[in-house]
Order: structure tokens, then C-alpha cells, then sequence
């Protein structure tokens, strides 16, 4: 590590008659940026879950650790200028949440440490040189689920709701999203379905009246800024349309959908914290592998099934992780 980027406190004994200055040992106060394209309770849990597992390594805030949070509250546009702020605070290492988050620290600083807690299709994007070798200042883990995931996911939709034939897929228009959508075209036919792309890319309303015209008879629904931000509209009209919806992440379950399958977000965040660690402990970025997730979590709202007259196979159930009563 740069000792220019520490925070050093030093004690130091009265003087004795005869006897030299006893100086207390140095204690290390690390300085740890946290950029995140988001805000609310989901970046309150995002915080939790890093900040617990830097605890468990042995860091704590008030002794030697201090965290910089920095949100964008979904507004893209500040990324920059909250990344250059981290970047001025001269802080040890960033962690991103969220892919945009990963792009704005990365062109902020090509020196100090990036953590990635999550970030789709690094290398794609030109984050990391490589998965196994990073190549720069920029490591971590990604949540990019493979080729086949998005497919497995709508096969699981259709096992929940085998009636439905036309399934509105709530996405953006980024790269990610449209190869992941060519992936679900691709296997929509055996699967004895239709998907439909709808952009929901919108710093104002969704466009329901729009959505509706698609005559969907079932929702897939990203787990991208734009569906957080309106998440509470997409339930609403899920809910007063009778649709079945998977969702990518477990708190639109919560909420009230009806299913989600995808990573598990908070355990990136954690993990994302052991790379913290490597990295506070004098560890290069270049030299850390980029993770892919390992774990996967199926939570179903048995709840909202009921609401919906569907009634969920048992062999669904019995690959949840999680039912919602």
C-alpha cells in the first residue's frame, strides 16, 4: 500500500528521569471509498453486508477503518463527479456497485485500488484485461451469470406458470441486456414462448400504457437502475394485470412478485470485502482474479401465487430457496 494514503496515530509515554520517549505502536486507519449508481434501503444492505465482513476481518470503523460513501440516487450523470470526489479524498481503495459505478471509478483513477462488488461483463467492457489477470488498478467479482442463466430463468417461469405464451421482457437498451435478450429469443421457441422487449430505460415514468399494448402474458423483469427506480409501478401493474414475473433480485418478491432467480447480491458485497482486505495488506489489483458468482437463490411468493390462481408444481418448490408464505 502507499503509506502517503494512511492515516497514522501515534501515542507516546511521559519521560521518565533516565529513561528515552516510549512511543505506543502505530495503528493504521485505512481509508475505503464505496461508489454506488444507488441509494435507499437497497444501498443501506449493500453497506451492511461489506461493512460486516470487513468487520469480521478485523477492521472497524471508528478504530482503523473509515468508509466514504458516495450514492447517485439512480442518476447516472453523477457518477463522475462523485467518483473524482473519492478520488480527491485520496482514499486507499474503491468499491463499485453496479456496473456504471465500475466505469465512472475506473476513468477516474488508473492508480488507486478499484473493487468491483458486482459488475456485469468486465472484460467486455473493458474493465479488466482478463477474468484470471486483471491487468490494472481494477478487480473483483462480477455478476455476469453466463450465457445460458437468462434462458434458465424464463424455462423457470414457465414451469411456475406453464399457461403463459408472451413474456415481456422489462429491460435497457445497454449491450449486456440486448445479448442477453438474443439468448432468450434463442431458446423462447422450445420453451413453447414469445419474448417481447420492452425499454424501460426512463428517468421519468414508466410507460405502462405501452407495456400493455404488448398483451404479455407474463413479465421478466432485469434487475437494472431503471426497473429499481420504478419498481413499486412494474409490481402495481404486475398485481392489477394478473401477470406472473420473475425478477433478478429477491427484494421485488418481498414486495409482493411472484418469483426471482439470480446471484445472490449481498453476498458479492461480502466477498467484495476480502478483496479489500488482500488489497489493504499490500495485494495489486492486477494480480487478484476476477470471481464469478458461485451461488444462486430461487425465492418464490407463494403469497402472490395465490393471488395470481396459479398453483406453484412441487418440483418448483422444491428448488426454492426460499418461500414466501
Amino acid at each position: 500500500m502507499n503509506n502517503t494514503r494512511r492515516l497514522t496515530a501515534f501515542g507516546v509515554l511521559g519521560l521518565l528521569i533516565g529513561s528515552p520517549p516510549m512511543p505506543v505502536a502505530a495503528a493504521d486507519v485505512y481509508r475505503v471509498g464505496m461508489l454506488s449508481l444507488g441509494g435507499g434501503t437497497g444501498a443501506t444492505k449493500d453497506f451492511e453486508a461489506f461493512r460486516d465482513r470487513l468487520n469480521s476481518l478485523g477492521y472497524a470503523e471508528g478504530r482503523n477503518l473509515v468508509i466514504e460513501r458516495r450514492y447517485a440516487q439512480g442518476q447516472f450523470e453523477r457518477l463522475p463527479a462523485l467518483a473524482a470526489e473519492l478520488v480527491r479524498l485520496n482514499v486507499d481503495v474503491i468499491v463499485t456497485i453496479t456496473t456504471p459505478a465500475a466505469q465512472a471509478a475506473k476513468a477516474a483513477t488508473s492508480t488507486i485500488p478499484i473493487v468491483m462488488a458486482g459488475s456485469a461483463n468486465p472484460v467486455e467492457l473493458g474493465l479488466v484485461a482478463s477474468l484470471a489477470r486483471p491487468g490494472a488498478n481494477v478487480t473483483g467479482v462480477t455478476n455476469s451469470l453466463g450465457d445460458g442463466f437468462n434462458a434458465k430463468q424464463l424455462q423457470l417461469l414457465k414451469e411456475a406458470a406453464p399457461r403463459i405464451s408472451r413474456v415481456a421482457v422489462i429491460m435497457n437498451d445497454s449491450s449486456i441486456e440486448v445479448t442477453a435478450f438474443g439468448h432468450m429469443q434463442a431458446a423462447s421457441a422450445a420453451l413453447g414462448v414469445a419474448v417481447v422487449a420492452f425499454n424501460s430505460e426512463s428517468s421519468n415514468e414508466i410507460d405502462l400504457d405501452a407495456l400493455g399494448k404488448l398483451r404479455a402474458d407474463a413479465l421478466y423483469v432485469f434487475p437494472n437502475a431503471g426497473n429499481s427506480r420504478h419498481a413499486k409501478a412494474i409490481l402495481a401493474f404486475a398485481a392489477e394485470n394478473r401477470l406472473p414475473a420473475i425478477y433478478g433480485d429477491r427484494e421485488a418478491v418481498e414486495a409482493g412478485g411472484l418469483m426471482s432467480y439470480w446471484t445472490n447480491w449481498l453476498e458479492l458485497r461480502r466477498h467484495a470485502a476480502v478483496y479489500v482486505d488482500k488489497i489493504l495488506k499490500g495485494a495489486r489489483p492486477a494480480d487478484l482474479p476476477v470471481e464469478q458468482p458461485t451461488r444462486f437463490e430461487l425465492v418464490i411468493n407463494l403469497k402472490t401465487a395465490k393471488a395470481l390462481g396459479l398453483t406453484i408444481p412441487q418440483s418448483v418448490l422444491l428448488r426454492a430457496d426460499e418461500v414466501i408464505q
